[in-house]
């Protein structure tokens, strides 16, 4: 007998700051009466240390000593044992986001070294005959907007064939020269990344110009190991703009990806 099991929260962007509660319905969808043994509900909070490919070989002591470090737990009995008719139940559930002691919720994060999940899990045990259905699904967790701390200070910047890095041969470049602004290099995190650039010279036509966002995550075990990533690319100009005219810069972090900076003795991440 087919029967589908389905976590739904209540906010369709699954975005939650602690203290609120996490709230939705488990759905059940089956053609016949089904007879279970039991319907309960798990949330876990997890913060895990993962191996980089560029890290084996020199982390497996730290990682292989280090558990996950749990940030929530809570479990409750959604239904007790008995049948559900057939057709589609939805069965509402509420979860405190609240932590016990004095432990602290870190926001969602997805890096190379460390992952910071959230997720709820829903399990149905069936007879010995059937098998028993699960049911996960992840939540993102925000911390409470702040505000900033630093005045934000403004930086300008210029760009010319000089000030590439990482170029074989230089003297294959042609002549460029880009000027701009940034409105702040210590930004906060739910508010975007803003400035602007002007493009006041260059010898051949202009295809493209592209902003790309790269994530610096540091974990230090014994040895200091950093790990760049790409995460976003985002295009704010195309064909041959042209010269002199300013150029807006605008780019939203991805949340899921970017994290306030965190400095801990076990791992570090910016």
């Amino acid at each position: 007998m087919s029967v589908t099991l389905d976590i739904r929260l209540k906010r369709a962007n699954k975005v939650y700051h602690e203290g609120e509660a996490v709230t939705g319905v488990i759905v059940l969808v089956c053609k016949e009466p089904l007879q279970h043994h039991g319907i309960s509900l798990s949330m876990e909070g997890l913060v895990n240390l993962q191996l980089s490919s560029k890290s084996v070989g020199v982390f497996e002591a730290f990682y292989n000593s280090v558990k996950p470090i749990q940030l929530i737990s809570s479990n409750i009995e959604v239904a007790k044992a008995g049948k559900i008719p057939g057709g589609k139940t939805e069965i509402p559930f509420e979860f405190p986001l609240q932590t016990k002691g004095n432990k602290v919720l870190y926001e969602t994060y997805h890096g190379v070294f460390v992952n910071i999940q959230y997720t709820l899990r829903c399990d149905m045990k069936r007879s010995l005959l059937a098998k028993d259905l699960s049911r996960n699904c992840e939540f993102i967790v925000h911390c409470q907007p702040q505000k900033a701390k630093v005045a934000p200070t403004p930086v300008n910047f210029t760009i010319t064939p000089d000030t590439l890095q990482n170029i074989r041969e230089r003297s294959a470049l042609p002549k460029f020269l880009i000027r701009g602004h940034l409105d702040a290099t210590n930004c906060v995190i739910s508010q975007p990344l803003t400035g602007e650039l002007v493009v006041e010279n260059s010898d051949v036509p202009i295809k493209s110009i592209e902003l790309q966002l790269v994530r610096v995550e540091t974990c230090a075990a014994g040895v200091l190991n950093a790990c760049c990533v790409q995460i976003q690319n985002i295009q704010i100009a195309e064909g041959d703009i042209c010269h002199g005219l300013s150029i807006p810069i605008y780019m939203v972090f991805p949340r899921l990806f970017t994290s306030n900076c965190h400095f801990y003795t076990k791992h570090t991440h910016t």
